[in-house]
């Protein structure tokens, strides 16, 4: 296997953290390795230099693709750490949906997994949304999952699990209720499918064209990056709530000194984040809720 020589180390990273903000400091060497190595090998590289010339020149973005892919591949596994999906069975909907009620006519329910990986957390969300509502024809929800990876994001959108992902989360008694065999794999069903919509998106990019979301999740990303951009993206995250909107973050994060206008609120034992200057509420459903791109 080609080694990553330490003078590559450097201007991989730099170039990782241009296209993800991911940083990558000296004690990863490891992890450029072992995720880009395949990749080296595949393209018939002579090094880690000569791959970062080919991302650079190669004007398809394919050899950049699949190096967002590979960096980026995380751990996920269905409800993972429960409690923030307890909380929005017990916490987030119900109130969210007390509050449309007063309005009349559908429930608008929107939710936006902002590191959706392969998908896992966002039909996770689905099903707790199907259980507690059980007939949705009183309500408008449409959820939206991104990631900055291609690969994941058509994983995500075609919904279909190996039994060694399925057994990562799912119990028995889940799984019946909202999947269904596909070959060897396991399928949500497709009334849950229907609910979600899958784009391609670079979290340090511009976002406000998505309009605003009442819930958001995303959790265990900017742990990656640095000061400069956790700050830039969680302030584009508060502007991305609705009026009375909440923010999901991982259990291990804290927004006190990131975003001083989000205003942590405890459930239980999760925490979530909510604008301590609410937003202006829009009446324009079509203007609160813009269509999601394809």
């Amino acid at each position: 296997m080609i080694k990553l020589q330490p003078g590559e180390h450097k201007a991989i990273a730099q170039y990782i953290y241009a296209i993800s903000a991911i940083i990558l400091d000296d004690s990863k060497g490891y992890l450029i390795e072992g995720r880009l190595s395949s990749i080296v090998a595949e393209l018939g590289c002579r090094s880690y230099g000569d791959l970062l010339f080919r991302a650079q020149s190669d004007k398809t973005g394919t050899v950049r693709r699949r190096i967002i892919d590979a960096i980026t591949t995380g751990e996920t596994l269905f409800f993972r750490d429960n409690s923030p999906f307890e909380m929005l069975r017990h916490k987030l909907l119900p109130e969210l949906i007390d509050r449309r009620a007063r309005i009349g006519g559908r429930i608008p329910i929107r939710i936006w997994s902002a590191a959706c990986s392969t998908g896992q957390e966002i039909y996770s969300i689905a099903i707790v949304i199907k259980e507690l509502l059980g007939d949705l024809d009183r309500y408008d929800v449409r959820l939206l999952g991104t990631d900055i990876s291609d690969q994941a994001v058509a994983r995500a959108s075609r919904a279909h699990y190996g039994a060694l992902e399925i057994s990562r989360g799912m119990d028995a008694n889940t799984l019946a209720r909202h999947f269904e065999r596909a070959g060897d794999q396991w399928k949500i069903r497709d009334d849950l499918r229907a609910l979600a919509s899958f784009r391609t998106l670079n979290l340090m990019q511009d976002f406000s064209s998505l309009g605003r979301f009442d819930i958001v999740f995303c959790r265990n990303v900017a742990i990656y990056f640095g000061d400069r951009d956790r700050i830039a993206l969680f302030g584009r995250l508060e502007r991305a709530l609705d009026h009375g909107g909440s923010l999901v973050v991982g259990a291990m994060e804290s927004l006190s000194t990131v975003c001083p206008q989000l205003e942590p609120k405890r459930h239980m034992r999760s925490v979530y984040y909510q604008s301590r200057v609410a937003a202006p509420v829009v009446r324009d459903a079509g203007q609160r809720y813009p269509a999601i791109p394809a």
